[in-house]
C-alpha cells in the first residue's frame, strides 16, 4: 500500500472547504503511487485526486503547478490543479506540501492500439507546440549533464562488457551533442510512459504525473515516448506505432532537421537514461518504501537494440 501518511475523513473533509469543490462523499487511498501519497476523493459535486508529496525537492512544486496551469489553460488533457478561494494551489495537509487535482477519466493501456498511439502523437505534438512559449525554467535532471556525473556509480555492479558499453556510449553522447547545433527547447513531461496516460476507450482521457516535468530538448520527451510506446519485447521498434505516433506528432510540430539528424543518438540516449536509473534504484539508492523497482535489464535490451538496428526513418513531414 502506497499511502505513506493516513488521512482521516474529517481531515480531508475541512481540507475541502478552502475550495470551491463540494462536500466529502467518499476517501479511498490509492495503491499504485511510488514516492507520494495519493487518495481519490468523491465530493457531492465532483471526482478529485488528493496528493501529499512525500519527497523531493519541495521548493520545485511551483513550477510542476505552474506548467500544469499553463497547459491547462491551452486546452490538453491534464489535470489543472484547484486553486483555493484565495486562488492558491498549492496547501499543506498533514504537514507535507499537497495539492487537489480533477480525476480524468480513463486507464492506462498495457498494449496501445494504433488509435491510442495516434491520439498521444497528436496531443504530445500539441502540447511541445504550446510548451515552447512557456516562460518557467526547471533544467533537465536527467539531461547528458546527469549521465556524465553518476554513470560511474554503477559501473562495479556491471560486467566488463556493460560497464564498457555504458562508458563508451556516455563518451559517443558528449562527442555528438557537444558539437550539434542546439535543439528545439520547451516544456517536457520527462516521463511519459503508457501509465502516465489515461485513456476512455481510443480517447486520450489525461496526461499525469508531470513531477519529472523539465524545460529542455523537446526531441528527449518524443525519445522517451518511442521507446517505450513503439518497443517490441525483443527491443526492437515497432514500425506501425513509430510512424503513427511521429506522423501525429509532426502534423502538430514539425521536427527540425537538427532534430532529425539527431534523432538515433537521442533514442540511445533515453534509453540509457532509463538503464542507469534504474540501475541506481537497484544497487546506489533504493526507494525511501518498500517497493519493487523497474528491471534495468528493459532499457539495457532497448539500448542494445538501437545500436545494432538503429533508428527506423522519421516520416516526411508531408505525409502528416
Amino acid at each position: 500500500m502506497a499511502v505513506f501518511t493516513p488521512l482521516s475523513d474529517t481531515q480531508v473533509a475541512d481540507f475541502l472547504q478552502r475550495f470551491d469543490a463540494g462536500s466529502l462523499l467518499r476517501l479511498e487511498g490509492v495503491a499504485s503511487g511510488t514516492e507520494n501519497t495519493t487518495y481519490f476523493v468523491t465530493t457531492d459535486r465532483r471526482e478529485l485526486v488528493l496528493t501529499l508529496f512525500e519527497q523531493g525537492e519541495h521548493e520545485e512544486l511551483p513550477f510542476f503547478v505552474d506548467l500544469l496551469d499553463y497547459l491547462d489553460e491551452h486546452r490538453l488533457p491534464v489535470p489543472g490543479p484547484l486553486h483555493d478561494q484565495q486562488g492558491i494551489a498549492l496547501q499543506s495537509l498533514a504537514d507535507k506540501p499537497a495539492l487537489l487535482f480533477p480525476r480524468l477519466p480513463g486507464t492506462s493501456p498495457k498494449a496501445p492500439s494504433l488509435k491510442q498511439c495516434h491520439a498521444l502523437g497528436d496531443t504530445l505534438g500539441h502540447m511541445h507546440a504550446v510548451s515552447r512559449h512557456f516562460d518557467g525554467h526547471r533544467p533537465n535532471p536527467r539531461d547528458l549533464h546527469w549521465l556524465v556525473a553518476m554513470h560511474h556509480r554503477v559501473l562495479v555492479y556491471l560486467s566488463p562488457e556493460d560497464q564498457a558499453l555504458m562508458a563508451d556510449e556516455v563518451d559517443n553522447y558528449q562527442g555528438f551533442f557537444g558539437d550539434a547545433p542546439d535543439l528545439p527547447q520547451g516544456a517536457l513531461h520527462g516521463d511519459l510512459f503508457r501509465d502516465n496516460t489515461l485513456f476512455d476507450g481510443e480517447r486520450l482521457g489525461g496526461i499525469i504525473d508531470f513531477y519529472n516535468g523539465c524545460t529542455g530538448d523537446l526531441l528527449f520527451d518524443l525519445a522517451i515516448v518511442i521507446n517505450d510506446w513503439a518497443t517490441q519485447a525483443d527491443g526492437r521498434l515497432d514500425p506501425e506505432r513509430y510512424d503513427v505516433i511521429l506522423t501525429a506528432y509532426q502534423a502538430r510540430r514539425e521536427l527540425s532537421e537538427a532534430e532529425r539528424h539527431a534523432w538515433p543518438m537521442m533514442l540511445r540516449m533515453t534509453a540509457l537514461r532509463y538503464w542507469l536509473s534504474r540501475l541506481l534504484v537497484v544497487y546506489v539508492d533504493p526507494p525511501a518504501h518498500d517497493l519493487t523497482p523497474h528491471d534495468p535489464e528493459q532499457f539495457r535490451t532497448i539500448l542494445l537494440a538501437r545500436l545494432e538496428h538503429g533508428a527506423l526513418p522519421l516520416p516526411d513531414r508531408s505525409h502528416a
